[in-house]
């Protein structure tokens, strides 16, 4: 255990966290009259879960990263029975079987926690694999990636068949960012965009020659997913239609705090930037962005300014995870990138999204903490 009392909590990465939680309660609490009415106690129940993740980020930094990456595997091994016990013991909402309901809390969605999990499990990975490894061959290379592939895909399967593509993709990501500043040849990620456009060109090219034999072939559940994915390329689909009226019709100063004339479903989650756009307008829009950019800027100058390489490995994984989220996010209500119900990180609602990026920012914090112990 650490005293965390010998070090100095980065108020750059502090402040815009907490200003994100403003953010997000003012925006559940405005959007309550376009919720139903279940869900008119969001904006104190996020409180709630704000305040636990931020007694979570402090345990963290009471641990230590040092001993969190030691039992990396065990944790690791934890989160694939949590998404194998989704099968037996999971409840389903909208046709996903991805939470558990514990009585009194709500639901918890193990494969959030294993975005994280993931993180340290790569990091761990490509750190160990580059000290054992200084200048390695094309060979210790490949039975590298060999071993993180296999990684990645069981968390990967065991979320899609939830299913949960969204998650999936994140986790995708997360690994090729990681990878992407482990130093490995490049020539890798040619390979690997190679066979991965590959394959999509031939999922989408059965898809366009024949619904029937894609269905056949994969599902009707995956053909759901496919078909809501490619909603977005001619404009279609009531949610992103009244996002995009809710924001453009805002103009410079929003239609104001609590107030909704535009209507559209999952205010509270997928197109809460669109609640936010809509109340605030452009200017409002336009300080949020900016906040989002000079959070993601200050965890990539800590990135830089980090010397240990598994940290710098793990700041790149949560950084990398955000920006995506930020941008899938904004970029659906927008028309601009398909619908997937990715959420925007700090400000939709969700009790086990938020406690996993509290848990980042605790690991983030103890890596800051580390270039600052001795200014204190």
């Amino acid at each position: 255990m650490k005293n965390i009392s010998k070090y100095k909590i980065d108020k750059t990465i502090l402040i815009p966290i907490i200003l994100f939680a403003i953010v997000s309660v003012l925006t559940l609490y405005g959007a309550n009259s376009i919720l139903p009415s279940y869900m008119n106690d969001l904006m104190g129940k996020q409180i709630m879960w704000y305040i636990a993740g931020f007694i979570i980020a402090y345990l963290v930094m009471t641990i230590g990263n040092t001993h969190i990456y030691r039992i990396v595997w065990v944790l690791y091994g934890i989160g694939i029975l949590s998404l194998i016990g989704l099968f037996f013991f999971g409840v389903n909402i909208n046709d996903a079987t991805c939470w558990y309901e514990i009585k009194g809390i709500g639901t918890i969605q193990p494969s959030e926690f294993m975005k994280i999990i993931l993180i340290i499990s790569v990091a761990t990975l490509i750190s160990k694999f580059n000290e054992d490894f200084p200048n390695p061959s094309l060979r210790e290379e490949f039975y590298f990636l060999i071993k993180t592939i296999v990684i990645v895909l069981i968390p990967s399967i065991l979320t899609f068949l939830q299913p949960d593509t969204g998650v999936v993709m994140i986790y995708i990501l997360i690994t090729l960012v990681m990878l992407f500043v482990s130093g490995i040849r490049y020539r890798w990620f040619a390979i690997l965009f190679g066979i991965l456009g590959g394959l999509v060109l031939l999922v989408l090219g059965i898809y366009f020659i024949s619904q029937d034999l894609f269905i056949n072939i994969f599902g009707t559940s995956f053909f759901l997913r496919v078909d809501r994915l490619l909603d977005w390329s001619n404009q279609s689909g009531y949610q992103l239609e009244q996002s995009l009226s809710a924001i453009g019709s805002a103009g410079l100063l929003g239609y104001g705090w609590n107030v909704n004339p535009i209507y559209f479903p999952e205010a509270q989650t997928d197109f809460i930037f669109a609640v936010f756009a809509s109340h605030f307008g452009f200017i409002g829009s336009a300080f949020l962005l900016a906040l989002i950019a000079f959070f993601d800027i200050r965890l990539i100058m800590l990135a830089v300014k980090t010397n240990k390489l598994i940290n710098k490995y793990v700041i790149a994984g949560v950084t990398g995870m955000l920006i995506y989220q930020q941008i899938q996010n904004i970029g659906m209500t927008f028309g601009l990138l398909p619908i997937t119900g990715i959420t925007l990180p700090f400000i939709s609602y969700g009790g086990s999204s938020l406690l996993s990026y509290m848990i980042a920012m605790g690991l983030i914090f103890n890596i800051s903490n580390e270039n600052m112990r001795y200014t204190n």
